[in-house]
């Protein structure tokens, strides 16, 4: 047993919102090893028909992914999207500015879209908004969205795809308010450019879902003037306003790291704060939604920077490899992202292969899971029905960089036609945790599991030599007893309890 106590109370009456499938999303960007020996390697072993790795795929499937954001990423803001379709042998190769690589375009939007439909996930498009425009933006919507009797839609179907894509979900460009995106731009002119190119995207296909770029982050200068500025030009045109976040435990000590997902939280409430700000300015009941598209753990402070990469073919850039730790604060991230299920509904993990990914593999070779995986399978497994509003009391802890900080954090589901209940709960503590949770609004439950990711060795790591070296584990000494839950969360640990009907 422990000294440290934690209380909640859940209440099927208390609810945020409906859980979100498309916020358990992931990206994939021509970079690195993401597409080419990542999700894409013909003459591998388990490679299919067409080159798709079938054990990657098997892992995607696993993962739970319901999203993935296309082809970019910085990758976007130079690329000309019909050097990727038609007869592979007659693509171009291009240099790609943004990660200084070549580009053979021998993957590109049918083979992803191909890849999408077998994998089951929900394409996620991004146009480029860099160094092209309105036109090329709704060219590539005709080619995906128009069943025929056009130029462009009647390529695709020469291209050998009769029926149309029905793509719905599409990215007005990519992180525009950053200096190192090829065609950057200020806020009023990619704000004009945002607006015009969803009028026309809109009236082409009124079915499309339009994400325009927020900052880039929350630690950009520009932040927070930049939405506002964005939006006064596109909000009546657009759907969801974008945000992008990455953690970096080379930057902090270990107890602010674990503590990461308190500025997600306030990253989230001054982005809904801005939106509406503009929408009370503009007296307007539109209520836009939020798009966490890229978000992860990173050790952004080693990385050498752009400049300094050599032109190269699928080089090996930011396989960054994940420890116990970092698994901790990616399951903290995911509850945040369920915490605010009222106005975030779209939210990718950035990346699904190699790049920051939550599986890695090796030319010619295997196919893991990192840490990271865990979490995420685990919550987009069990993550069912409403978000429940928790409100906890837990004992604090002081970092650096946010000051006093609960131990836990912790958001729950209930699938009421099921009668399931999840509840998933990080201890941020270097302690261990007891935790009560009140379940008498609830009269009818038993336990169905404890899971957790937690090790001894917080730095443990999953490796092609040890590939289940972390692996999620269920874990004794939760009970329920007289409508009471009670269960022990290790000290740096992340889990999920599972209460179904008795």
């Amino acid at each position: 047993m422990t000294n440290h106590h934690a209380r909640l109370t859940l209440d099927p009456a208390f609810r945020v919102a409906e859980v979100n499938r498309r916020v358990f999303g992931s990206f994939v960007e021509h970079m690195g090893r993401c597409v080419y020996t990542g999700i894409f390697e013909p003459g591998h072993p388990a490679a299919d028909d067409v080159g798709l790795r079938t054990d990657v795929a098997e892992l995607t499937r696993e993962l739970g992914v319901s999203v993935v954001r296309y082809p970019g990423g910085n990758f976007v803001s130079n690329y000309r999207w019909e050097d990727g379709v038609g007869p592979v042998a007659a693509r171009p190769t291009r240099l790609d500015l943004a990660w200084r690589s070549f580009e053979s375009n021998e993957f590109g939007l049918n083979e992803f879209l191909q890849w999408s439909r077998r994998v089951g996930v929900e394409p996620m498009l991004a146009v480029n908004l860099g160094t092209r425009g309105v036109q090329e933006a709704c060219d590539l919507l005709e080619y995906c969205n128009v069943a025929g009797g056009t130029y462009w839609s009647d390529l695709r179907i020469e291209h050998g795809v009769p029926e149309p894509y029905a793509v719905t979900l599409w990215c007005l460009g990519n992180e525009v308010d950053g200096p190192w995106q090829i065609g950057h731009k200020s806020a009023e002119d990619y704000g004009r450019l945002a607006a015009e190119t969803a009028k026309a995207m809109k009236r082409l296909d009124p079915s499309v879902r339009l994400v325009a770029c927020g900052s880039s982050g929350r630690s950009m200068p520009t932040f927070g003037q930049w939405e506002a500025t964005v939006l006064e030009h596109a909000f009546d045109y657009v759907d969801y306003l974008s945000l992008h976040a990455y953690y970096d435990a080379e930057v902090c000590d270990l107890p602010t790291f674990l503590a990461s997902a308190v500025d997600m939280d306030q990253y989230i409430s001054a982005v809904a704060a801005t939106v509406d700000f503009v929408a009370a300015r503009r007296a307007s009941r539109r209520r836009i939604q939020l798009s966490f598209d890229e978000w992860n753990v990173w050790s952004a402070s080693r990385f050498v920077g752009e400049d300094h990469l050599a032109f190269a073919r699928r080089p090996r850039l930011i396989e960054q490899v994940y420890d116990v730790a970092d698994a901790v604060v990616v399951g903290s991230l995911l509850i945040t992202l369920l915490q605010h299920a009222d106005r975030l509904t779209v939210a990718c993990q950035a990346q699904l292969v190699n790049i920051l990914g939550l599986i890695r593999t090796e030319p010619g070779g295997p196919a893991w899971r990192q840490t990271i995986f865990h979490p995420f399978a685990l919550t987009a497994r069990h993550a069912r029905g409403v978000v429940l509003d928790v409100r906890a009391e837990a004992p604090s802890y002081d970092t650096e960089r946010y000051g006093p900080v609960s131990w836990l954090v912790a958001a729950a589901t209930y699938d009421q036609p099921a009668g399931d209940l999840a509840l998933f709960a990080v201890n941020r503590g270097e302690q261990a945790l007891s935790l009560d949770v009140d379940l008498r609004a609830f009269p009818s439950l038993r336990l169905a599991g404890h899971t957790i990711v937690a090790d001894d060795d917080i730095r443990a790591v999953n490796t092609r030599e040890q590939p289940d070296r972390v692996v999620p584990r269920e874990h004794d000494g939760a009970r329920i007893v007289r409508r009471n839950l009670h269960a022990e969360l290790p000290a740096v640990s992340w889990s999920c309890i599972r209460l179904v009907p008795a």
